[in-house]
């Protein structure tokens, strides 16, 4: 069973949140604790309706989410029942755990337990915010104060003709309050955007990370930026620049090869000018009473190169108008300077995890494009000035890549570009517009500026990834992980060469020994999920068919190895055993148990074994199938009403008195 949905897989989210809804409720009953679909549902809805759509993935930011915004703002349900969210999102929190289905990559038991008890003190004071709900909540709410049952269309029907005809009060000042918030996009959101999900990477060893901060330019600009303003700080000028000497005197020990420059002022000395605005923006330096001073806070951070390189990237992105200096002082900023908080990490998120550097000219494409997006242009305007535009977005491009280059957030190369970038353009979907894709197609044997992210670059551009609540796997991160979860984040999330580092490190933090995994496919609840981790450790491991071979003989794997050996072209139908095949078409039901409901087992079995499908189903129960959980679900949701249904048409076939136990036709009638 997955966890992980696309935004248009809409009717196999909603087939798995039933059964997450109906297996945790079960659960719920057996263990005291409480579980409302409602709740359970809405937790589910917003896992799937967020950046990363991870079902299973939860820490305190998506408590947070679920009980401060989604539920305020979209659900619709009894008090008593909206009381109940946090504990009802305890329980489900608690099942995915128990059921291995938990994203361990998130947080752990204890944390999430400690996240719920502190958000679920706020969350009264935010269910009682009238302004929290959505329009549409506003409208649900006004319809059931009216009596309106919202699962009957005509009723609802009556309900639009009487308030188009005035007939309903409601409260126009909060709704026109809840319209302008909507409209302004103001307020709690509880809707994300979807992110593509990012494969796997890979770092080096922290001291290696540690080193290469300490050797970046930047990092070395700033702390002997700070050294030189020193313990009583440097005068300003009326205008707040730095005196021209003392620009001079810093510039050589910078090495910003500007201490020879003519000018006027400093201020046009852009390097020292990017240099002061980073060391301002990353609370090193500040400026007092017309001096330029240090911060004190900042002396620990200038000891420490890692830290100072993290706050270095951290403030990089503020610092656009500071990087695109004017050309000269009556051209204005370009579009990029304008938009570069936005832009830029984006471009850096476009460069992550790609297994060859990316061509410059491909970003500047992409780049244009998006900042077009942000301003009206008029496209039928002068040409002249479209590409002065470009130019100048071309140009800041350009520059921000070698300030990060200094950095040490990218490396900056010249070569042919990868035959990767251009491989989408040809295609009917193309990524682009047409004539963009000709023309980087025209250009594709060109030497180009190549950027690629450091190991560096690759770490920072992660976290910032992960603060957005992104999914950016790391090879290593699941060497903890139980067995259950680690296989199903594998068979979810990670690519087979990938899949295989990871298991390997797993293996080897754990002694190697395998026995553990494939306890854990034995003990899934979920049949399809069992398959999945199955097929997972098959594919990564190099004994992994003869493995597949040997579980075809173990009572609880045999079903789903059968399965997937007959699907290799390992084994014949006709080389099963009587009992195999039993097992076989109890785990073909199971499955449709699983993916489509009651409802379609029984279809199935109708369609297959016609008005003996009850005897089918009940030597299925028979079988032996090592799958309880779903064995049990078979026997309640699909065998019992089956047999309920027999046993009902018995009654009506039940000779009538005076029939002599002939179907059909009255006996026969005395003479008088």
């Amino acid at each position: 069973m997955r966890t992980h949905f696309e935004l248009d897989e809409v009717e196999e989210f909603a087939s798995v949140k039933d059964l997450l809804i109906r297996r945790c409720q079960i659960w719920a009953a057996e263990h005291g604790m409480r579980a409302e679909e409602v709740m359970i549902s809405a937790a589910l809805d917003s896992r799937h309706h967020s950046r990363d759509g991870r079902l299973a993935f939860w820490g305190p930011g998506q408590v947070r989410r679920l009980l401060l915004e989604w539920i305020p703002q979209r659900v619709v349900a009894d008090p008593d029942v909206l009381d109940a969210a946090p504990e009802s999102l305890l329980t489900l929190l608690r099942y995915l755990a128990a059921s291995g289905l938990r994203d361990p990559r998130g947080a752990g038991p204890a944390e999430l337990e400690a996240a719920v008890a502190e958000v679920a003190a706020e969350y009264p004071v935010a269910l009682a915010d009238p302004l929290r709900q959505s329009v549409g909540k506003f409208w649900a709410r006004t319809a059931l104060d009216n009596g309106v049952d919202l699962t009957d269309r005509r009723a609802l029907e009556r309900f639009q003709r009487d308030l188009d005809a005035g007939r309903v009060r409601y409260d126009n000042d909060l709704l026109d309050n809840l319209v302008k918030a909507q409209f302004l996009d103001s307020g709690p959101r509880s809707y994300q955007e979807r992110a593509f999900a990012q494969l796997p990477v890979a770092l080096p060893p922290a001291a290696e990370l540690a080193e290469a901060a300490a050797k970046s330019r930047v990092v070395w600009q700033l702390t002997r930026l700070a050294g030189w303003v020193g313990a009583d700080g440097r005068q300003l000028t009326a205008a707040g620049h730095l005196r021209l000497g003392d620009a001079r005197e810093l510039a050589g020990l910078l090495e910003t090869e500007e201490q020879e420059m003519k000018v006027r002022s400093s201020a046009e000395m852009p390097r020292i000018g990017l240099l002061l605005a980073w060391a301002k923006k990353a609370r090193l330096l500040r400026v007092s009473k017309g001096r330029l001073v240090r911060v004190a806070k900042a002396a620990p951070v200038l000891r420490d190169p890692e830290a100072l390189w993290s706050r270095a990237f951290e403030v990089f992105f503020e610092l656009g108008a500071a990087i695109g200096v004017p050309a000269a002082t009556w051209s204005a900023s370009s579009l990029l300077v304008e938009t570069f908080d936005e832009v830029l990490p984006d471009v850096l998120n476009s460069a992550y995890g790609m297994p060859s550097p990316v061509p410059l000219a491909r970003l500047k494409e992409t780049v244009w494009l998006t900042c077009q997006e942000y301003f009206v242009l008029d496209q039928a305007g002068d040409d002249v000035r479209q590409k002065l535009w470009r130019r100048l977005v071309e140009r800041d491009l350009l520059m921000a890549f070698e300030v990060l280059s200094e950095l040490g957030v990218v490396e900056l190369s010249h070569g042919v570009p990868d035959e990767l970038y251009f491989s989408d353009l040809q295609g009917a979907e193309q990524p682009l517009p047409p004539e963009v894709c000709a023309r980087l197609l025209r250009g594709r044997d060109k030497p180009d500026l190549l950027i690629e992210l450091t190991p560096l670059g690759l770490r920072a551009v992660r976290e910032q990834m992960l603060a957005d609540g992104r999914d950016v796997p790391l090879v290593g991160e699941l060497a903890d992980a139980p067995p259950a979860e680690l296989l199903g984040v594998l068979a979810q999330h990670y690519p087979p060469e990938q899949a295989a580092l990871e298991l390997e490190g797993w293996l080897t933090a754990h002694g190697g020994d395998i026995a553990p995994l494939l306890g854990a496919i034995r003990a899934c609840p979920f049949r399809t999920r069992a398959a999945a981790m199955l097929a997972s450790l098959v594919e990564v491991r190099a004994d992994g068919r003869s493995m597949l071979a040997r579980a075809r003989h173990d009572p609880a794997l045999g079903p789903i190895a059968v399965t997937a050996l007959l699907e290799a072209g390992d084994l014949r139908p006709e080389d099963l055993t009587p009992q195999e095949q039993l097992s076989l078409l109890a785990e073909g039901l199971l499955v449709l148990l699983e993916l489509g409901g009651p409802e379609a087992v029984m279809e199935q079995v109708k369609e297959m074994a016609g008005k003996d499908a009850l005897e089918m189903v009940e030597a299925v129960l028979s079988s032996g199938h090592a799958g309880h959980t779903a064995m049990e679900e078979l026997r309640i949701l699909v065998a019992e009403p089956m047999r309920a249904r027999v046993h009902r048409l018995r009654l009506v076939r039940t000779p009538a008195p005076g029939s002599h136990g002939r179907h059909g036709r009255p006996g026969k009638k005395r003479k008088r």
